[in-house]
């Protein structure tokens, strides 16, 4: 997923009788997670899941480390365009670096979805996580010589973005392959919380880095993340689903082996009402995602801060995001009509720092929409962890995230032009003034929704 403030919506909850989305490798007690090596039964369920699972919590320590690292060189990169490197126009800089900084997700999801489904997934994690700490190395090594241009350092952006396009989506469809079916909504709720937990470090490190030790501290700490995601990620072990495992979808390709990956429109239009709903959220994207741009302009403009009002302001987004993602399924009501009043307050949220400056509402507002972003996400993606056969997770996450964050690019370059030319209080409020119809098409799609007790897990949509 992507780093946005909202990134998943959420159609409907986990049906309570859909069937297993792995199949427990020879050998493996489905009371136990794999590599837990601990005891079974209702006892070693009660604890962590990531203790009672130590490839599961590996893997996940992992993920935490790669997106802090990517969202700490985002937040603090960002400042650093804003406040040093470019102050009189920073509004299109920024923009600029940011929509580097999204655009791999898009342009490469049939090249990830096709790489995720052809190689082994802990290969792909492997690579990538070590890839984004060379970048990130070699980017420390020249920014401490001296000279840096911001060309290098939208070059190092795209590179990292590209790596993070492969680790995120290839993570979320490797965890049957890491917990047990009982635990896969359990195992997501860590997984999403994962990006609150990186938004809260690079809001914390990002700019107060770049004010103490520059680009070059930046990308070094990026590189020790990303290098020990890696190792990581070497020493977990994964556990390989039955070549039966489809969840009931059957071989596409009509012979015994493994099923093929169908095409990302052929998965897309078996799922009309999810595509209805990933394009609400695409829309409410063009508005959310410019809360990055929004906050290092309002810090400087508006507030007159440095880099520990925006360490503030971000960690105060990610905090939300983070209690959103373990709170998310006890927000009562149908699942279109609660994310529909999720994106109604946020719009709220997003607004009234337009129009009440003070240091402590926008911190307030901004936690609110983190929560509301945590709360639609963890239902959606424990949902089609279950519903979307296995041999079509691969295409569908990627191209889920690519759906999401088509408008990530758009809005960064938009918002940061009309940064050079409105004031940060405007853009709040454009900001929540946009989010409105998206909110109003989704209650209207309640209607359309089919019944989760009626839908059917194994083949989606029909």
């Amino acid at each position: 997923m992507t780093a946005a403030p909202v990134t998943s919506p959420d159609p409907a909850p986990v049906p309570a009788s859909a069937p297993a989305a792995s199949v427990p490798a020879p050998g493996t007690s489905t009371g136990a997670s794999t590599g837990t090596g601990s005891g079974t039964g209702a006892g070693a369920r009660r604890r962590p899941l990531v203790l009672r699972n130590r490839a599961f919590g590996a893997v996940w320590l992992g993920q935490i480390l790669t997106q802090a690292a990517v969202r700490m060189f985002q937040v603090g990169v960002a400042w650093w365009i804003v406040a040093h490197a470019v102050p009189g126009a920073p509004g299109l800089a920024s923009g600029l670096f940011l929509a580097a900084c999204t655009l791999p997700a898009v342009a490469l999801a049939p090249v990830v979805a096709g790489a995720i489904a052809r190689f082994p997934h802990r290969s792909v994690l492997r690579s990538a996580a070590g890839l984004a700490g060379a970048a990130s190395g070699a980017l420390a090594l020249w920014a401490h010589a001296g000279g840096l241009p911001l060309a290098g350092v939208y070059g190092a952006a795209l590179a990292l973005a590209t790596c993070q396009a492969f680790f995120d989506p290839c993570l979320t469809t490797s965890v049957p392959e890491l917990v047990d079916d009982a635990d896969i909504e359990t195992a997501t709720g860590f997984e999403l919380s994962t990006q609150s937990l990186a938004g809260l470090a690079g809001a914390l490190l990002g700019a107060l880095t770049v004010d103490r030790a520059g680009v070059a501290g930046l990308a070094a700490g990026c590189a020790a993340a990303y290098l020990g995601a890696a190792v990581l990620v070497a020493v977990a072990r994964f556990r390989t689903a039955a070549s039966g495992d489809t969840n009931g979808a059957g071989d596409t390709n009509g012979s015994d082996g493994p099923p093929r990956s169908r095409p990302l429109l052929r998965i897309l239009a078996e799922l009309p009402s999810v595509r209805r709903i990933l394009i609400c959220f695409t829309a409410a994207n063009l508005f959310t995602a410019a809360v990055f741009v929004v906050i290092p302009l309002y810090t400087r403009s508006v507030l007159f801060g440095g880099g520990g009002t925006v360490a503030l302001l971000e960690a105060s987004l990610g905090t939300g995001a983070l209690v959103g993602a373990f709170t998310g399924t006890r927000v009562p009501g149908r699942p279109t009509v609660a994310g529909a009043w999720c994106l109604g307050l946020m719009a709220l949220a997003l607004a009234l720092p337009g129009l009440f400056a003070q240091r402590p509402v926008v911190a307030g507002c901004l936690a609110v929409a983190g929560w509301c972003a945590g709360a639609v996400s963890v239902r959606f993606v424990a949902l089609f962890q279950r519903m979307v056969p296995t041999a079509d997770k691969p295409g569908f996450f990627a191209v889920m995230q690519a759906v999401l964050g088509a408008s990530l690019p758009v809005a960064s370059l938009v918002f940061g032009t009309a940064g050079d030319f409105l004031s940060p209080q405007t853009l709040c409020l454009v900001q929540g003034i946009g989010l409105l119809p998206a909110a109003g098409a989704l209650a209207l799609l309640g209607s359309r929704t089919p019944d989760p007790a009626a839908a059917k897990p194994s083949g989606g949509e029909r």
